[in-house]
């Protein structure tokens, strides 16, 4: 046999072993993946198709880990996305590096409640066990300089509410996202305000605010109390609302507010101090903003709460006296509660 057929032989055989390599690489890489059952494969910074390839071989999911790079080649533009994914036994390994490629992982929802302090927002954070806590131990100071904020003091610069997160997101992150929509929801609350507010600023207004939120969780009393703050504002009389106290003692505050306590001298104390506090003592949502800027209608200059959530509003002190009376000092219910849980 001439050299010129043996070189046709194996040129022949090769072609034919590629043929049969490439058909099993191909068959390979668009079958099932080797699971039962839905499963939650996480992928981490830097992890490549070669890495993700070996675990999966590793667990058992796809037989040789060169089928994942192989399929990786087929689209050059391919990256896998940080992120948990939902793996379903349908899917083959092309259908798999294209969620991972996609960013579709799941998402996890946090609820940050209106009358919460920042803190006790870091705090619901760090308990779902989930998101990287880079802002742990910093003090409102601290955290305002942080995210560059627009005042010194990070108190009710988030907004309340339910945000989307995937797992490995950061504390800061979602922060970031809540002082957004904040700023956003304020500037255009503020933008409508009653034009005979005495609020200065837009400022004032979350500050006022915040206290609405702390007085109340009864959405239809905002804009009378609202209204009452702004009337005793208007007429240079301390707020005298006890939630601002409350703030101001920070740790030394035990549950049992004290006449001691009211006389107190803190920035907070609305019992000694004329106008607003220095900050906001919570954060918010929408409904306190917009309770800030345009108040509701009434001539009440007091309230007291009657232990069911809701409040007694009067025009006069002989009015409050009768109400305190009545709801607080004679006839105290065990559940008394200011506002609804």
């Amino acid at each position: 046999m001439s050299v010129i057929k043996w070189l046709w032989r194996l040129l022949l055989m090769a072609i034919t072993l590629m043929g049969l390599l490439a058909g099993g690489l191909y068959y390979g890489i668009t079958q099932p993946l080797m699971i039962d059952e839905p499963i939650i494969y996480e992928v981490k910074p830097g992890y490549t198709a070669t890495r993700i390839g070996s675990q999966m071989e590793a667990r058992g999911w796809i037989y040789n880990a060169l089928l994942m790079r192989v399929a990786a080649r087929l689209n050059p533009h391919w990256v896998s996305k940080v992120g948990e994914y939902e793996i379903t036994p349908q899917m083959n390994i092309l259908d798999l590096l294209a969620k991972l490629d996609s960013g579709d992982a799941i998402h996890y929802k946090v609820t940050l409640l209106e009358g919460n302090t920042t803190q006790e927002f870091l705090d619901t954070l760090a308990q779902k066990g989930n998101v990287d806590m880079t802002l742990s131990g910093l003090s409102n100071i601290e955290l305002s300089r942080k995210l560059n904020l627009p005042y010194p003091n990070a108190e009710g610069l988030f907004f309340a509410d339910t945000y989307q997160y995937y797992k490995g997101d950061t504390d800061e992150a979602i922060l970031r996202r809540a002082h957004r929509k904040l700023m956003a929801e304020l500037e255009r609350l503020w933008a409508s305000k009653d034009k005979f507010t005495p609020l200065a600023s837009a400022y004032e207004a979350l500050i006022l605010a915040s206290i609405i939120e702390k007085e109340t969780g009864d959405a239809s009393e905002r804009p009378i109390i609202s209204k009452v703050f702004v009337n005793r504002l208007k007429r240079n009389i301390r707020l005298q609302t006890d939630p601002t106290v409350i703030y101001g003692l920070g740790s030394d505050f035990d549950g049992n507010l004290t006449r001691a306590h009211l006389r107190k001298k803190t920035p907070y104390n609305t019992y000694t101090i004329f106008g607003l506090p220095p900050t906001p003592i919570a954060n918010v949502g929408k409904e306190s903003i917009e309770a800030a800027a345009k108040p509701g209608e009434t001539d009440a200059l007091y309230f007291v709460a009657k232990g069911d959530g809701t409040h007694v509003f009067s025009r006069t002190l002989r009015e409050h006296n009768n109400a305190v009376a009545k709801y607080q000092r004679y006839q105290r219910r065990a559940d008394y509660t200011s506002s609804p849980q």
